[in-house]
């Protein structure tokens, strides 16, 4: 007897998770075409603001770099 978890199809491919994303797109088309100067207004913040988080979160860090450590140089004396 197969159950619901067992099916394979997850939310998003059922009736109510398309109709969820159908709603979503609609509200985001009618938010954008009526809100649009105050998107556009925001937007170069927004891009402003991707800046240091992508470097926050895709740089990964300084102190994993081997060669800011001072073992791994050859030749210590």
């Amino acid at each position: 007897m197969p159950n619901e978890h067992d099916s394979g199809t997850g939310f998003f491919r059922s009736k109510s998770g398309l109709a969820l994303i159908v709603f979503g797109v609609i509200a985001a088309f009618f938010l954008l075409s009526e809100h649009r100067a105050h998107f556009f207004g925001w937007l170069p913040y927004l891009l402003l603001l991707a800046c240091p988080l992508m470097h926050v979160f895709m740089h990964g860090g300084h102190g994993d770099h081997p060669h800011h450590d001072k073992r791994d140089k050859g030749g210590q004396s």
